[in-house]
């Protein structure tokens, strides 16, 4: 009887499975939060035993996990590692691997795709020399596919052979604490939800800056940029949270349709080049597997405009790139000053490194005087000892989210299409413009033209 849930893991030896994966599966056997008692299949090219891999396995554990490690722990879910040698790019050693499902009495299946998406057919593919694969669950890593048209055909041939609800497009950025408290905090709290509109609001940033470069990545960020890298897939669906109606239940299917509607509510610039720009930082072209002529961007900055009721001609500002002088990630919601002594009321909600929500407000200057003056209050949940602990980190959320069969926070086909749809317009309309690619110093806050951009608007970028 095969009846042994299994959680396999295609690209078992790289870092995406070392520095999350693995440490994802201890915070989940620390805090009983897996429900199942679940063998872990790893497959990879390096020569391991399941002794060999267990021992590697557990330094990345001890370095990486969130919680603190216990050698007990760490052996309870490692006697349930298996590692399975094999080149998952060969489509006969599925069948090999279909005669070792067998006898370790593997079912009810969860693959986890830690590879790059041009492997993803092949691994359908194969799987199709595995009995009960076609009806396991399959957990894709972003980015998936290149462009609107080699999305959609990676999108045919998955939903060939898995069903579309068992398809799980991982976005890490949905896990994060204070993205899925977005909601809450724009609800359940009336000082901020009745005034979450263009009428009260003079525009949202929303911001992924990082410290580091494309570092071993170069290869692959070559052919992407910070557009297709993270705009299309994290950003939007952060924007989509922000600017949704609220939903009319917590159900899977009113939650996606909102975010479906803000999605297909965005309007193409009439003026790109008044409303994004396109950088990349010093010495980019330098890095291992970069094109010494690469025009590839490094940073990006975008000006969206919304065409309905709620948001009708309030920016939103989107920007994201590497090397740039500290590493943040941060939605700002920047409210219209009531007069001109008065600064902007400004909700940050922090999304890292610190996670919490910052307040700034005006007060009166204390003592004999009128002088309006700036006060800020916040909450840093990542702060605390107890909250960190508590405090599930995003693939532990996102796995665990699988494992139950809950969709609400993986992001669905039709949003992805019209994603890569808009931003491929983007791309191909600033191409025809003429606009260059500016270049940045690193360590800095981007191109000078980013600014520019903004104050163009008379507005400026938010910087805690």
């Amino acid at each position: 009887m095969r009846d042994k849930n299994t959680f396999t893991i295609f690209g078992g030896t790289g870092d995406l499975t070392f520095r999350k994966l693995l440490p994802a599966l201890y915070n989940m056997e620390m805090t009983g939060s897996n429900p199942f008692d679940t063998q872990i299949v790893i497959i990879g090219r390096r020569d391991y035993t399941s002794t060999a891999y267990r021992e590697l396995a557990r330094d990345w554990v001890e370095k990486f996990a969130r919680l603190h490690f216990r050698e007990d722990v760490y052996q309870r879910m490692a006697e349930r590692i298996v590692y399975y040698r094999m080149d998952f790019t060969k489509e006969e050693a599925y069948g090999e691997l279909n005669d070792f499902y067998h006898e370790i009495n593997a079912g009810n299946h969860i693959f986890y795709f830690a590879v790059a998406p041009r492997f993803f057919p092949v691994i359908v593919q194969g799987l199709k020399k595995v009995e009960d694969a076609q009806g396991g669950k399959v957990v894709l890593e972003k980015p998936f596919g290149e462009s609107l048209e080699a999305a959609a055909a990676l999108n045919e041939k998955m939903e060939a052979f898995f069903s579309p609800d068992h398809i799980y497009r991982i976005d890490h950025y949905l896990g994060k604490e204070m993205v899925r408290n977005i909601q809450t905090i724009r609800f359940a709290n009336p000082i901020f939800s009745n005034v979450w509109d263009a009428e009260h609001i003079e525009c949202i940033q929303i911001s992924a800056l990082e410290e580091v470069g494309v570092e071993t990545r170069g290869g692959y960020y070559d052919h992407s940029g910070a557009l297709k890298d993270m705009m299309q897939n994290h950003l939007f669906q952060i924007l989509s949270i922000v600017a949704m109606e609220q939903p009319r239940s917590p159900a899977v299917e009113d939650m996606h349709q909102e975010q479906m509607k803000v999605l297909a509510a965005l309007v193409m610039p009439e003026d790109i080049s008044g409303s994004m720009v396109l950088g990349q930082y010093e010495g980019y072209r330098g890095e291992p597997s970069v094109a010494a002529d690469s025009h590839t961007e490094t940073y990006a900055a975008v000006r969206l405009l919304l065409d309905n009721e709620r948001w009708k001609g309030m920016p939103f500002y989107i920007r994201t790139g590497k090397k740039l002088g500290e590493r943040e990630m941060q939605v700002a919601i920047v409210f219209k000053s009531p007069s001109p002594e008065a600064e902007s009321n400004i909700l940050n909600i922090r999304i890292q490194p610190t996670e919490g929500v910052y307040l700034q407000f005006n007060i009166k200057r204390p003592g004999e005087t009128e002088e309006i003056i700036q006060a800020k209050m916040d909450f840093c949940q990542s702060c605390s000892v107890e909250h960190h602990l508590n405090t599930p980190e995003a693939y532990e959320r996102l796995i665990g989210a699988c494992f139950k069969g809950e969709r609400s926070w993986f992001s669905q086909w039709d949003q992805v299409g019209l994603s890569w749809k808009y931003v491929d317009a983007l791309k191909d309309a600033y191409r025809r413009n003429g606009q260059p690619v500016f270049s940045y110093e690193q360590g800095c806050s981007g191109p000078k033209e980013a600014e520019q951009l903004l104050a163009g608007y008379g507005h400026l970028w938010f910087d805690k």
